[in-house]
């Protein structure tokens, strides 16, 4: 009888053992799948189509932002397990927009052909401005892409991008609020998508808003190493600036009739080189302490990660001026050029 309940014990314990290294591995997975790697293509140096996925797996990066439908890229996806935020260029907004058929012809030959490609989001246009003659087509290029989605079964959410430079004012980050002149394109980007309930997409550089103001922006509340908070707005404490610039455009989508909405970051990240504040230290330091950061939500929406996209995977000697050549986690020749937990 003893044998029998030791066994039985035994039996037990393992059971429970592996059902908590289950329920581990599902959280450490759920929680490291918040982290993507925008793969942009504007380098003659790149490395094939292949390796590049190859590349995701060998890192265990498990999203991927591709800003337009390459197709050599879509096919090195087919099989694999990365997700995949799927571009519609803003040079393509007007054809999109014009007619239902040729939205349903750009889901056929761009989603429905890789039907084994887990496509997660599809973002239609990025940083669109008033100003942009292709303004007017942003939400009824949205429309109809999701019209084409919905027609073929598939449930992928539809989205865009927009900067940060969306925001007239971010400090502190209670009183965001968006410019005026951007609530036309704003107000029924924001009604799609409470209307879809699919997130908003937003580019968020920190790098940007301390090189603009450095007085009193400090290095250390950019990068995430300041100990002690910087801000205080309300009963809320700021320790970043990410965050607080997130906030910001929470409490703005607050005033604009978003406030459920959920944000993506579409872009964050830090260049090595090429400007001011550009050290591979300081690149090593903002994008390592962001993957870590982005687990735990911000002081207006704790305990929530933040799905992010850091860009990005290489280096890009096609763009200027100099410091956007340096954007890249990994040199051209595949070598990362610091260490980079993506866990």
């Amino acid at each position: 009888m003893a044998k029998i309940l030791s066994l039985a014990s035994k039996r037990s314990f393992m059971a429970s053992t592996m059902l908590l290294f289950s329920l581990l591995t599902a959280i450490f997975s759920t929680t490291n799948a918040q982290i993507g790697v925008c793969y942009g293509m504007m380098g003659n140096n790149l490395p094939p189509r292949p390796e590049v996925t190859a590349l995701y797996n060998q890192y265990n990066i498990r999203r991927m932002r591709l800003y337009d439908p390459d197709q050599a890229a879509l096919q090195a996806l087919q099989g694999t397990n990365i997700e995949v935020m799927l571009g519609v260029p803003n040079t393509d907004l007007q054809r999109i927009a014009a007619s239902q058929d040729n939205a349903n012809a750009w889901v056929q030959n761009n989603v429905k052909n890789y039907a084994n490609v887990k496509f997660r989001c599809i973002a239609v246009g990025n940083e669109v401005k008033p100003s942009d003659s292709f303004a007017q087509f942003l939400v009824p290029a949205m429309q109809n892409i999701r019209n084409a989605l919905a027609a073929a079964g598939l449930g992928i959410k539809v989205s865009t991008a927009i900067d940060t430079g969306t925001l007239g004012e971010s400090f502190p980050s209670s009183k965001g609020s968006f410019k005026g002149e951007y609530m036309p394109i704003l107000n029924p980007v924001i009604r799609f998508l409470v209307d879809t309930q699919a997130p908003l997409l937003v580019n968020l550089y920190p790098y940007f808003s301390h090189i603009g103001n450095p007085k009193d922006i400090p290095l250390n509340y950019a990068l995430f190493t300041d100990p002690a908070p910087v801000v205080q707005d309300g009963s809320l404490q700021y320790h970043n600036l990410f965050d607080a610039i997130l906030d910001a455009v929470y409490a703005a989508l607050e005033k604009s009739g978003g406030g459920n909405l959920e944000i993506v970051i579409s872009e964050s990240g830090w260049p090595t080189e090429g400007g001011t504040a550009t050290t591979v230290d300081n690149a090593r330091t903002y994008n390592n302490n962001l993957i870590q950061h982005v687990k735990g939500g911000t002081p207006k929406k704790p305990g929530k990660p933040i799905e992010t996209y850091i860009f990005a995977l290489f280096d890009e000697n096609n763009k200027e001026p100099a410091y956007e050549k340096h954007w890249g986690l990994f040199s051209p020749n595949k070598q990362l050029k610091y260490p980079v937990n993506f866990n």
